[in-house]
């Protein structure tokens, strides 16, 4: 008969498996109906699965600072469980989208206008970097650290990314250093610096009144 020991391992055994099994499956959620509907929904019909707010960027100038406009299940409420969405990016000359992640998703973009310089960082801290021309596409793997950069001085650049996720997320590595309570002795530790250069880092990213 099996000790009380060797019971209580093959019950740990069994619930680390299924914890590593949910991790390797994270994401969005499969769902049991053909579609969710918030709460909140009135009608459903086809407007419930129609988003419009990209029309405000048809024919207009391109904006004076880097831009994203999302399309996800706080944009759209049709796109949750659907495990998809979407977003325009929009880069005057020389603007970059500053280093960041997407913890719930990887990211596919495709330029459809301008020039690009893309790469991102690997777990092995190895860096992946290419010059992107209007046409192209790159993946920006699940979870690591990537950035553009419109390093064309005179002209705009446009991009289309797509996620497999309702809801991506974005984890800005400027704002999340040093917009947010981290101690300055800390950050300064950590990038073997002093406080006043992360104090003249943190007042650069303020806001501006």
């Amino acid at each position: 008969m099996a000790s009380a020991s060797s019971t209580f391992k093959f019950l740990s055994l069994l619930v680390a498996l299924f914890v590593i099994a949910k991790m390797a499956i994270a994401g969005d959620p499969d769902i049991i109906s053909d579609f969710i509907v918030p709460l909140n929904a009135t009608t459903v019909d086809g407007a419930f699965f129609t988003f419009t707010g990209m029309r405000a960027l048809v024919g207009t100038q391109p904006p004076s600072a880097f831009k994203v406009s999302k399309v996800s299940a706080a944009e759209f409420p049709a796109l949750i469980g659907q495990s998809v969405s979407y977003a325009v990016l929009q880069f005057p000359a020389g603007t970059t989208n500053p280093p960041h992640t997407h913890p719930r998703s990887a990211e596919l973009l495709f330029l459809v206008d301008g020039s690009l310089q893309v790469g991102f960082v690997d777990t092995t801290n190895k860096l992946f970097t290419q010059t992107l021309q209007a046409g192209d596409m790159f993946i920006f793997p699940k979870g690591l650290v990537h950035f553009q950069y419109n390093a064309d001085a005179q002209n705009p650049a446009l991009a289309i990314s797509a996620f497999g996720s309702a809801s991506a997320g974005t984890v800005s590595l400027p704002t999340t250093l040093f917009t947010t309570s981290i101690d300055d002795n800390i950050l300064a530790k950590a990038f073997k610096t002093d406080v006043a250069t992360i104090q003249a880092l943190k007042a650069g990213l303020a806001p501006k009144p």
